[in-house]
């Protein structure tokens, strides 16, 4: 177990804003683009024709719930990386979600063998609550950086933090090392997720967790 973590018998479900329940299997796309050579878009049957990998592991939330051996299925990252070809100067990606959301992580994150687009979880298709009908599964990073509702991946050379980062979440995420936020001062963080964490997004923005 990571430090500071609990283990969490169910799976909450963590977000600001709405679910996106018009996206769908059948609307659902991911546009794989910026710095690559090869950049292409796939529906959920494209992704399922790429290969395909089952994932047994523990998901650490910045909360301080960890829930134990999660099973996922879906592409792992490292192929949809190859079939795009990034171009030597991409450092980083940035997940880009429906309604506006965003995360970053630096490439060789990405590509560690347990990183997936995930679409089932537990042998079921991914429901909307968690992400579904695709997400990110980077399971070495607090959950946030997972991106719910992933529908791009841009690859850049300078990184773009995202949504909660700009809140003051911490851009590396690492449960080992309990990188949680970008400041230390105890009165500061409650400051700032009474004043932000919790409160509506303007225009329909979600984000999530």
């Amino acid at each position: 177990m990571p430090p500071g973590q609990i283990v969490n018998h169910g799976f909450p479900v963590l977000h600001a804003g709405t679910l996106p329940l018009g996206l769908t299997e059948k609307s659902w796309t991911v546009s794989v683009h910026g710095q690559v050579e090869n950049p292409f878009t796939a529906d959920l049957p494209r992704l399922r024709a790429f290969p395909q990998r089952e994932e047994v592991v523990d998901i650490h939330c910045v909360t301080s719930w960890t829930k134990l051996g999660t099973r996922w299925q879906g592409v792992p990252f490292r192929s949809l990386s190859e079939f795009a070809k990034p171009l030597e100067d991409a450092r980083f990606v940035v997940m880009e979600c429906e309604q506006g959301f965003t995360t970053s992580l630096p490439l060789t994150v990405l590509l560690e063998e347990d990183v997936l687009l995930a679409h089932t979880y537990e042998g079921a298709p991914l429901p909307a609550e968690h992400g579904g009908p695709v997400r990110m599964l980077v399971p070495r990073r607090y959950f946030y950086k997972s991106a719910k509702w992933v529908r791009g991946l841009k690859f850049v050379h300078d990184d773009e933090p995202g949504f909660w980062e700009l809140r003051g979440y911490s851009n590396l995420a690492d449960p080992w090392r309990e990188t949680r936020y970008d400041v230390d001062d105890i009165r500061a963080i409650r400051t700032m997720r009474k004043a932000q964490l919790f409160q509506p997004i303007d225009q329909g923005h979600t984000a999530q967790r």
